[in-house]
């Protein structure tokens, strides 16, 4: 039997943002990552990844 198996893995990167307030800095940096300027990699995993046998 064949089953399907999910791995999750999470990354984080911090980045300093200059911004006017919070909701700023957090529209900065979602158009920097959609543009790929800013990149995480396997350097930026964090914890054990989640696998989920559906």
């Amino acid at each position: 039997m064949k089953y399907t198996v999910v791995i999750e893995e999470t990354l984080r990167k911090e980045v300093a943002i200059e911004a006017q307030d919070a909701d700023e800095a957090a529209r900065i940096a979602k158009a920097l990552y959609r543009k790929g300027e800013i990149i995480l990699d396997a350097g930026d995993f964090i914890g054990e990844p989640t696998i989920i046998c559906q």
